[in-house]
């Protein structure tokens, strides 16, 4: 990150970080990678391949094996390969999809692998949350070393779900497999697993010179609709949950039809990959439309023909010259580490809504990984809120009288602002009210003189993050900001509605500083038009840019 001098020099890479987070939080992630390269090295950013042999190594009879399952990633297929390459492949290997009544099967399972020394897998354990307890049982019971078999081993998968067994995991080696974040990562994952990995299948197709062509191409199609997804509703209107099962079952079919037609079937390939393969997920006709058009990139005569044929248009990425597996590898690795969003088909600015949530969802994160507990002899959590919640009140104005207001600004026909006043009071009181019962309620609760319900909870882990409480989320105006802007930002508003009922009705308003900008401008069209006697619907808002000015004049 490059910043104007003397800045650049006198300012450390923590210090060029917080710069950065003030001026472009968009840009966070890729000076984040840049910071860890430069203090840690390179791997600490490229997530590791997948190993199931050492998480295998650091298991034993009586411990599970738990999957925790993301959208995108399957390990059922690893797993199979695994266990064949363990000699546990065929009849030593039992599996069940858990489910309404398959608890019963799932206990007998377990029952006779525990003595034959074989492996069960329970797939989907987030969908039998009530057979989980049995589960829980079973593991503290049944599977104890004096009866179990040395060989024995219990597989389960599940996306998180509150209603999963502690002990379970506590006591289990947990993995995940989440799809590879990036371009790069993409398509290094498809090539370093299993079929691409076999040297047997790579070159085992009788038109290698195709067949290398298109696979990279169909891994590069399957990372562009994976990484698409990123984009949110620029990506694909419904995110959808390509997996690596899509991938394999693509290159199975394109080493087949290759091997069996003397010309390259291109038509039915798109059909086969775009419209059943991957289109099977596909809901929406326009995200369909919009595949068939990505696939209709990918495989064509040019990706096999042309070796300078680029998949975008600056030509950072193409189908590298036609060699041994290595080569793709090396290719691969010297990819960009973020893509620009024009391989996509997207403009670059279609970058800025997706940074801001990988930024926030960072700084998320973080915050979750602070300590709870004080030490040395820094403040206690405890008393950082209950200092923080009595500042808060200290300046907290008491509510707005309504029924003075009513008086002093009555409903009248020609003065419309005299409803929108009282409105906009009535919603700024609702909103003080729930702020300074819920902080009164947190200081009581500290002290122990109330019951710290799950709300005061999350409002005192919010507070000590500096995040907007959500229980005065749900009663506030929209605001992005934390929580010490946010006070700033509510005390003068209150100030504005306090000038303006005590002063009267101002000379130039404050239009972000409304709870509901809309009621204002509603009220300004109908003073307007029944001054005027015009009708309301001829009315509109006309802007006028005016020059910015250098210096004010004092008053």
């Amino acid at each position: 990150m490059e910043l104007p001098d003397p800045w650049h020099l006198s300012l450390s890479p923590m210090q060029k970080l917080i710069v950065l987070r003030c001026l472009r939080s968009d840009k966070i992630v890729p000076a984040v990678q840049d910071f860890i390269v430069e203090h840690m090295g390179r791997p600490y950013i490229e997530p590791p391949t997948f190993d199931l042999a050492g998480s295998f190594g650091d298991s034993n009879p009586c411990a599970p094996l738990i999957f925790v399952l993301s959208p995108g990633a399957d390990p059922m297929s690893a797993l199979m390969k695994f266990a064949d390459d363990e000699g546990m492949g065929g009849d030593k290997l039992e599996t069940i999809s858990l489910g309404q009544g398959q608890g019963p099967i799932a206990v007998k399972m377990i029952n006779k692998a525990i003595q034959r020394g074989t492996w069960v897998v329970l797939q989907n354990c987030h969908l039998a949350e009530s057979w989980l307890p049995s589960l829980e049982k079973i593991c503290e019971e049944t599977i104890i070393p004096e009866r179990t078999h040395k060989s024995f081993r219990l597989w389960l998968t599940s996306y998180p779900s509150p209603k999963f067994p502690v002990t379970i995991l506590q006591n289990g080696v947990k993995m995940t497999n989440e799809p590879p974040k990036g371009l790069r990562a993409n398509l290094l994952r498809s090539y370093l697993n299993d079929p691409l990995s076999d040297p047997t299948f790579f070159s085992g197709c009788h038109n290698n010179h195709a067949f290398h062509k298109l696979l990279f191409s169909l891994c590069f199609f399957h990372a562009i609709v994976q990484e698409r997804r990123k984009f949110g509703p620029l990506g694909w209107n419904i995110p959808y949950e390509f997996n690596e099962s899509d991938l394999r079952i693509s290159v199975k079919q394109l080493q087949m039809f290759l091997n069996e037609y003397k010309e390259v079937p291109y038509i039915a390939l798109r059909y086969l990959t775009g419209e059943c393969n991957y289109g099977g997920r596909v809901t929406d006709d326009k995200d369909r439309r919009l595949l068939m058009s990505i696939i209709g990139r990918f495989y064509i005569p040019d990706v096999v023909d042309n070796d300078q044929f680029r998949f975008s248009p600056s030509g950072d990425y193409y189908a590298p010259v036609d060699g041994p597996y290595e080569s793709y590898l090396e290719y691969i690795r010297s990819l960009p580490l973020i893509p620009n969003p024009e391989v996509f088909g997207l403009h670059e600015n279609a970058d800025i809504t997706k940074d801001q949530q990988e930024t926030n969802n960072l700084f998320t994160s973080i915050l979750i990984t602070l300590p709870r507990q004080a030490s040395g002899e820094g403040k206690s959590p405890q008393e950082v809120i209950t200092a923080l919640a009595n500042d808060i009140l200290s300046k907290l104005p008491d509510n707005f009288n309504e029924e003075k207001a009513l008086k002093k600004y009555p409903v009248v026909y020609e003065e419309s602002m005299n409803t929108v006043l009282i409105q906009e009071l009535s919603r700024f009181n609702n909103l003080t009210t729930v702020v300074r019962q819920s902080l009164t309620d947190i200081i009581k609760a500290i002290k122990g003189l109330v019951v710290m319900s799950a709300d005061l909870e999350a409002m005192f882990q919010s507070m000590l993050v500096g995040k907007v409480p959500t229980m005065w989320a749900s009663k506030s105006y929209p605001s992005l900001k934390p929580l010490g802007s946010y006070i700033i930002d509510l005390l003068a508003r209150l100030s504005f509605f306090k000038n303006w009922v005590t002063k009267g009705i101002p000379n130039v308003f404050w239009l972000s500083g409304f709870y509901f900008t809309q009621s204002f401008l509603t009220g300004a069209t109908q003073n307007f038009a029944r001054k005027y006697k015009i009708p309301i619907d001829h009315l509109t808002f006309s802007f006028e840019v005016m020059e910015a000015e250098e210096s004010m004049d004092a008053k």
